[in-house]
């Protein structure tokens, strides 16, 4: 009995269509497009069409649901029919939003669904014997993997090139790899067609003892799909348009045996691997029904595709910033977490326990202690000290010549300054920057502005919006742009009003 219920019948849908109805497994499809549906009434006995989602959830018959609509609205839909108690097939990309994407296969988890994302390339038999070979240690140990992917269009709207082609081949690189994520990733690509939705990217994933480089090109007037893995053994070659597999089983040699001396390509000596000739979306299809007949994992499951989507949105990170590396195993020190997109400088230090998130930038010569959380979008400069258990709110920039005990509070959009009469064309030197010295336990509301050179003794209280000019003595509470002591302030923040 049919069991598969299918949502969007367009350009990638109308194949899963063909495949799902080849196994009799397809119930009823799902889609707003009355020529869409009208053709699988003409194609197709037997199977049921709808204009409403709700009512296909809704049929009892229907245990599984594949969803084939834009990118975009994938979360939704997924959600949905996981909420409604049915196993899920989407087609790629999982979503476009990694929490989006971990949220769902919790939401499978906990529900004892199937979620499987429908990167084909994993189930293309060439693929299937390309992961054989490197299992089986034939051609050794994974040092290069190259691939390109070009055509002429689809043009997308919604995602970019990276996340239209790149899925593919970025599942089965991080599949080749051990599903170990590289230490950094570098990503550059340009628009044409539409502003802002890149038509080519150059992907360049940096593995400790590996080395991966992507091509993507929805512009290109050629079809090209390749992917070539150098081992230390052996090279493999797959040409998916020539339908060709090839295996290069040696191909360096020294021109001295005893003294190594220069290396000599051994070209000519490859051999043809024969692979079969199933087809990747039925064997996909194929693979999404017996993993929810026999309640297996599939292949490519909601974790697999997390991992995908971690992989793209760095990779888009560095898009977005002209190419800058992005680290994934950035902290080098021991017991701290830095994000990724964060920059820290080259002897700057940072105290154990310490996170600084994204877009922040440490620059070399800061000294943050230990168990600080520096926010969003924070510039701690040279010269700028900070105590142990400091917290620092997003889209704030800490100067040189600040200097901050422990357990202070700056916070959202806070300003500390370090010039009290500040010109660009005589610019001064760091040794003539003025002191601004916050001791423990002081806090800093949002949007206050604190002059130069002044002291804020322990456990002071600036209000939001306050404008402190002169120095703060222990436990003020200053309130006002002209700010005045307006009371005192307890260890815990209780206010005492004068």
């Amino acid at each position: 009995m049919a069991k598969t219920g299918l949502i969007g019948g367009g350009y990638w849908g109308k194949n899963l269509i063909g495949d799902f109805a080849k196994l009799n497994d397809l119930h009823t499809v799902c889609d707003i497009d009355n020529a869409a549906l009208s053709k699988v009434r003409e194609n197709y006995d037997g199977i049921s069409t709808t204009k409403n989602f709700d009512t296909m959830l809704k049929t009892k018959e229907i245990t599984r649901v594949c969803i084939a609509l834009p990118a975009h609205m994938h979360y939704e839909y997924v959600k949905r029919a996981l909420l409604a108690d049915k196993d899920v097939y989407v087609e790629k990309p999982f979503t476009l939003n990694v929490d989006k994407a971990k949220e769902l296969t919790q939401l499978a988890k906990n529900k004892g669904k199937i979620l499987m994302v429908g990167h084909l390339l994993q189930y293309h038999p060439a693929i299937e014997k390309i992961r054989e070979i490197v299992s089986s240690g034939e051609i050794g140990e994974v040092k290069q993997i190259m691939a390109n992917r070009f055509s002429l269009g689809i043009f997308r709207t919604f995602e970019n090139v990276l996340w239209s082609f790149g899925v593919h081949d970025l599942s089965v690189i991080l599949s080749l790899c051990g599903d170990e994520m590289p230490e950094s990733v570098v990503c550059n690509g340009c628009s044409h067609i539409t502003p802002g939705v890149q038509d080519i990217a150059n992907c360049v994933l940096k593995y400790k003892d590996k080395y991966v480089n992507l091509n993507l090109n929805w512009l290109s007037p050629y079809k090209e799909q390749k992917m070539s893995i150098v081992g230390t053994k052996g090279i493999l070659a797959f040409d998916d348009v020539d339908k060709k597999l090839t295996h290069i089983p040696e191909y360096i040699r020294f021109s001295h045996e005893l003294v190594p001396s220069n290396p000599v390509a051994i070209k000519n000596n490859e051999k043809n691997i024969f692979y079969s000739a199933d087809f990747p979306l039925l064997k996909e299809c194929q693979h999404f029904i017996r993993c929810c007949e026999k309640r297996e994992q599939p292949r490519t499951n909601g974790d697999e595709g997390v991992r995908v989507i971690e992989l793209l949105t760095h990779l888009q990170t560095s898009l977005e910033n002209n190419g800058k590396e992005i680290y994934l195993k950035k902290s080098t020190i021991s017991d701290i977490f830095v994000h990724p997109t964060a920059t820290v400088d080259a002897n700057a230090q940072i105290g154990k326990g310490t996170k600084i998130w994204h877009y922040s930038h440490i620059c070399e010569g800061a000294k943050i202690g230990k168990n600080c959380n520096i926010g969003q979008n924070v510039y701690i400069a040279g010269g700028a000290i900070l105590g142990d258990n400091c917290k620092v709110q997003n889209n704030v920039s800490i100067y040189s010549g600040v200097q901050a005990g422990n357990n202070v509070f700056f916070g959202p959009s806070c300003v500390l300054t370090n010039d009290l009469n500040p010109r660009c064309a005589y610019p001064k030197s760091r040794d003539n920057y003025a002191k601004t010295i916050i001791k423990d336990g002081v806090t800093l509301g949002a949007n206050s502005t604190i002059v130069c050179g002044k002291t804020i003794e322990e456990d002071a209280f600036i209000a939001a919006g306050a404008i402190v000019c002169k120095d703060v003595s222990k436990n003020s509470l200053m309130i006002g742009t002209a700010s005045t002591k307006r009371g005192s302030v307890d260890l815990s923040g209780n206010i005492q009003y004068l």
